[in-house]
């Protein structure tokens, strides 16, 4: 048995500056949270975020400055917060250079870079106007004629994927919605999986059906107990309410408020000890 167990900072510190990074995840559920604290402590530059709908994840990365490029569709706090306020101030001052997508069309150029091919064809954005504003091309259908959009292949450099359990090899189960986590962990170059608790590998043998990633693409397993909070994760806890609310009033205000929340809650020697609790 091959044995990818790392610690939380040796996992992020192979993630380079200027890294296409891929986070799994849906908006407020099962994000690999303790990975992107752990990238604003270490200071990560000049990432460029790939994800179809985040919230938190982005909005912090964003705000801390460690994102220059961005290929995102949503990025909100649903209908409990509203929007994020760090990464459209990082958009409209230009801080961040978007490249906005629809959901589907970020799964489509990750779905190209599955099948090793330069672009994949879609038909649901002829006529947005995000075609013309984020410069994607047209290609027509040589059987029918039909104008189609084409999404160039988005191969993340890195994957970082949240998850119950999984074995020390990086065999993964990923209970609830999957959402794109599969995806972009066969798309991507390199797979950094954290999960709730390394489990053994005869527990996943038990019921192969339910491995959702396999070991073979993964690079490392980061045991991170609670590693999407303030995030949920399916079966094991909600997000965190209190957390989000007093984070997003934060977000909202000045600069100096930000960084004092940002030291106390993510730079603090003390505060990755309290992400356990």
């Amino acid at each position: 048995m091959l044995d990818k167990r790392v610690s939380l900072h040796e996992a992020v510190a192979s993630i380079p500056d200027g890294a296409v990074l891929a986070l799994g995840g849906n908006t407020l559920h099962r994000a690999p949270c303790a990975v992107v604290h752990e990238l604003v402590r270490q200071g990560k530059r000049d990432l460029t975020l790939v994800k179809t709908a985040s919230s938190y994840d982005t909005d912090l990365l964003c705000g801390a400055g460690c994102v220059s490029r961005a290929e995102l569709a949503f990025v909100g706090f649903e209908n409990v917060f509203g929007l994020a306020p760090r990464y459209r101030l990082a958009i409209e001052t230009g801080r961040v250079k978007l490249r906005e997508h629809a959901c589907y069309s970020i799964i489509t150029g990750l779905r190209a870079a599955v099948q090793g091919v330069p672009f994949m064809p879609i038909a649901g954005m002829v006529g947005s106007d995000v075609v013309a504003v984020s410069g994607f091309k047209t290609v027509q259908d040589p059987y029918s004629g039909q104008s189609l959009v084409a999404v160039q292949a988005i191969q993340p450099d890195v994957a970082v994927v949240h998850v119950q359990e999984a074995d020390a090899e990086g065999n993964a189960v990923i209970y609830g919605t999957r959402f794109e986590d599969v995806l972009i962990a066969q798309a991507a170059r390199r797979v950094i999986l954290t999960c709730e608790r390394v489990v053994p590998g005869e527990k996943l043998a038990r019921q192969p059906e339910l491995t959702a990633i396999p070991g073979y693409l993964v690079e490392a397993v980061v045991e991170a107990p609670r590693g999407a909070w303030p995030l949920s994760c399916a079966g094991e806890y909600g997000y965190d309410h209190a957390f989000l609310a007093a984070y997003v009033d934060a977000a909202r205000g000045d600069e100096a408020t930000y960084q004092s929340f940002i030291e106390q809650h993510i730079l603090a020697p003390d505060a990755a000890l309290a992400y356990a609790s």
